[in-house]
C-alpha cells in the first residue's frame, strides 16, 4: 500500500471511491510468529521465498518492525497483526482489508483490528521506524 499513499488513496479518498487492502500483514511476516528461522525453513516453493519483503536485508528490518508493533500492541492487548491490520485501516479511503487466515484460531488472532483505534504517538511511532528503515 505505501506506494499509493501519496496520490491514489487521496483521490480516492476525495471521490468517495473505496479502496480495498491487501495482506496487511505482508504474507504473515507481521503476524509476530514468523522468525528468520522459520523463514529459512520454508519450502523453497513456497511463493514468499521469492518475495523481497522476506529476504535481506528487508527481512531484518521488518522483523525489528515487528517487535515495534508488538510493543504497541502491548498497550492495547492485541497481537502485532492486530496493530498492522489496524495502521492499514487508518486510512480513510481504505474501506477493508483482505485478511488471510487458514483457520479459526487465526480468526481470533485478529479479530481485534476491526475495532482498534491507534492513537496518534503510536501512528507516529510505527511511521517514523517505517520511514526510517526504508520500508
Amino acid at each position: 500500500m505505501r506506494g499509493i499513499e501519496q496520490q491514489q488513496l487521496p483521490y480516492c479518498h476525495q471521490h468517495g471511491i473505496g479502496v480495498i487492502g491487501y495482506s496487511p500483514m505482508r504474507s504473515g511476516l507481521l503476524t509476530g510468529k514468523m522468525t528468520a528461522e522459520r523463514i529459512a525453513a520454508m519450502p523453497e516453493d513456497d511463493h514468499r521465498q521469492r518475495v523481497p519483503d522476506f529476504q535481506e536485508p528487508k527481512l531484518s528490518k521488518n522483523l525489528a518492525l515487528v517487535e515495534v508493533l508488538r510493543e504497541v500492541g502491548a498497550s492495547y492487548g492485541v497481537s502485532p497483526g492486530e496493530v498492522a491490520i489496524a495502521w492499514t485501516l487508518r486510512h480513510p479511503a481504505i474501506t477493508g482489508s483482505i485478511v488471510g487466515m487458514r483457520n479459526a484460531a487465526q480468526a481470533k488472532g485478529v479479530i481485534g483490528a476491526a475495532s482498534l483505534r491507534l492513537s496518534q504517538d503510536d501512528l507516529r511511532r510505527i511511521e517514523g521506524f517505517v520511514a526510517e528503515h526504508g520500508l
